[in-house]
């Protein structure tokens, strides 16, 4: 299993603006191979929030396909050219190779 972690620090009380772009409809979502798609958001910081996105893939030749399939593509290119938010201070992207994954008896809520 691959991690695909993307991590980013907004400006105290922008936050929804974020959650907006990422709570709708995705491509990703179709994509043979995602597990999952997880939004958080923590607002524990007094000088700023915090939005992780945590996809979770199968393998990481399922992210592969996903990073060179034409509705991924596509996605950047619309973006090109445009500015960052004014609210988004960084992001920071993480790849990550599950080693070993224990499950409890609790049940996922959404």
């Amino acid at each position: 299993m691959l991690i695909q972690t993307r991590s980013m620090v907004i400006e105290k009380g922008h936050s929804d603006k974020v959650l907006e772009r990422f709570n709708g409809p995705t491509p990703v979502v179709d994509m043979p191979g995602l597990i999952d798609f997880s939004v958080m958001v923590n607002k524990k910081s007094k000088e700023h929030e915090e939005v992780m996105i945590m996809i979770r893939w199968e393998s990481e030749d399922a992210w592969k396909n996903w990073e060179k399939s034409d509705a991924h593509i596509q996605g950047h290119r619309n973006k090109r050219g445009q500015e960052k938010p004014a609210y988004l201070i960084s992001t920071t992207v993480n790849m990550y190779e599950v080693q070993t994954v224990k499950t409890g008896k609790g049940t996922v809520q959404q």
